[in-house]
């Protein structure tokens, strides 16, 4: 048994667990926490409450200085005094020294060692020790020995409720981030994302300040030759599906950080979605999904413990965490070479954007800061009109800089590594949902394999008129008729004028981030 006196941080708890193995955290979670369980492929079914997915109103960074001068104030980044803080983070620690036993992780983010960071969780359940065992770097025995003292620590209360009635408390939850402090507190929450995002958002923060750009995107690497190739998009768009790719190294799915020598994946494992999951669609994070890995709120058969993937009965939020070892072509450690691609995934639902096409470095610099996509309103009979939905650098909810340092870092990057970067489509074409069709999977796999091979950086183009972009017209394995989208409507002036309409909401978003209203390109 490891345990570990934790006075330094106010616990005074006596069993402390540390780093249990997986097995242990297992027994942990069936005897203590109540509805918790094991699939029938031996992953832990887990549940985070009444609270299914993140609570980005709810987050909170602290307002001092140094960081203050540079972090990005409003909406994203709400600021709270550190008395407040420390309110907070005296409940936490209070609710916590009233457990019986805590869980502690040591682990690192970052698989680069020249900018890797100690992050200690400390927290009440073993399912969320186990989470955070999976999504960070896990430590060798001889690592834990001389762990020291942590660079970032997050005290997890999150069974424990925040006070409606202090300072800047809007509800019962809050996520707290104090950067000079480097300590995050829980309160209110039990979904796990909330430890993985806090130490994105860390990092968001310390390596800008270095120079080194971080970033949400996925990453691949070439199999002979270790080039890399990044995939940025919001949820839905394809960026953890594209990069399951057998002919390819896995770097990561979610989280890297480009340096002078290359990048790196800051997290040891994947948090995948679950809903929906086949293992005829998706064969790799299907068979992840086994003893090791936790599957969070998700419904299951009680005589067999099969779990039903297409109940969404909980939320459709359900989730898979897995160590990164347990993908098959997983490239460990976690680094590759400068990207010689870089891919932009939106899913327009308004028809609109062309399958694939080759940006300018000032377009890439356009499309990073608006980080567009589009959700499909409506039930499942009729379809109304869609939604679209903007998020600076394709991860608006961890940015602490503002947007324009991250597209400063990327544009830079882009130019030193030249890096082509190409805007790929995998939503509507034809018209938007009930007039045109999704486009097929098959046919983005396809671009994206001509992406890799170089054939799309010699292939024909054309200038598509409203957004300025140069689509690709030719590519192995997809009709010509696909690659032009206003070609494939049946009315040429409905197609304009979404078009026209979707172009006004990018300048208007521009607007808001202070860029005005051209078009970059």
């Amino acid at each position: 048994m490891s345990l570990i006196d934790l006075h330094s941080h106010k616990i005074t708890v006596k069993a402390c667990h540390r780093n249990l193995p997986p097995s242990r955290l297992y027994e942990e979670a069936i005897r203590h926490e109540p509805g918790t369980t094991i699939s029938d492929r031996g992953a832990l079914i887990a549940y985070s409450g009444e609270k299914t997915g993140r609570s980005p109103k709810d987050k909170r960074v602290v307002k001092k200085a140094p960081s203050a001068d540079h972090v990005w104030w409003g909406p994203v980044n709400f600021p709270l005094d550190e008395p407040t803080f420390m309110i907070n983070r005296e409940r936490a620690i209070d609710y916590l020294n009233t457990c019986e036993r805590l869980y502690c992780v040591d682990g690192y983010a970052g698989w680069d060692p020249r900018y890797q960071i100690k992050i200690r969780v400390i927290c009440a359940r073993p399912y969320h020790a186990l989470f955070m065992q999976n999504m960070l770097i896990r430590p060798t025995a001889a690592q834990l020995e001389t762990f020291g003292e942590p660079d970032l620590v997050i005290y997890n209360a999150g069974r424990f409720p925040a006070n409606r009635y202090t300072t800047g408390m809007t509800s019962r939850t809050s996520v707290d981030l104090s950067l000079e402090r480097k300590q995050v507190v829980i309160l209110g929450t039990e979904y796990a994302g909330e430890m993985k995002k806090a130490v994105f958002t860390y990092m968001n923060y310390a390596m800008p300040g270095a120079e080194i750009l971080s970033m949400h995107c996925s990453a691949t690497a070439d199999r002979e030759t270790g080039s890399s190739a990044l995939l940025f998009g919001l949820s839905g768009t394809g960026k953890t599906t594209l990069s399951a790719d057998p002919k390819r190294l896995l770097i990561g799915d979610d989280e890297h950080c480009w340096t002078d020598d290359g990048v790196f994946n800051v997290e040891g494992g994947c948090y995948a979605k679950a809903v929906y999951l086949t293992r005829e669609a998706e064969p790799q994070i299907f068979d992840a999904l086994r003893f090791g890995a936790v599957l969070e709120n998700v419904v299951y058969d009680e005589a067999d413990h099969h779990v039903d993937f297409g109940d969404t009965t909980i939320t459709e939020n359900t989730r898979g965490a897995y160590p990164i070892e347990f993908i098959d072509n997983a490239k460990v450690p976690c680094v590759a070479g400068h990207p010689r691609d870089v891919v932009f995934l939106t899913c327009d639902a308004f028809g609109v954007l062309p399958p694939v096409s080759r940006l300018t470095p000032e377009q890439a610099e356009y499309h990073f800061l608006s980080g567009y996509t589009a959700k499909v309103a409506g039930t499942e009979v009729g379809v109304s009109r869609p939604e679209a939905t903007f998020s600076p650098c394709f991860g608006g909810p961890f940015l602490v800089w503002h947007p324009h340092k991250y597209a400063e870092l990327l544009t830079q990057k882009l130019k030193q590594h030249d890096a082509q970067v190409w805007l790929v489509n995998t939503g509507w074409i034809g018209g938007p949902p009930g007039v045109g069709s999704r486009i097929r999977l098959a046919y983005t796999r396809a671009i994206m394999d001509a992406i890799y091979s170089g054939e799309l950086r010699k292939a024909p183009t054309e200038v598509e008129p409203v957004f300025d972009l140069a689509m690709v017209t030719k590519c192995t394995g997809v009709p010509e008729e696909v690659l032009r989208p206003r070609a494939s409507w049946a009315d040429p002036a409905a197609y304009d004028a979404a078009a026209t309409s979707l172009l006004a909401l990018f300048h208007h978003n521009m607007q808001n981030l202070g860029q005005g209203g051209a078009m970059a390109g």
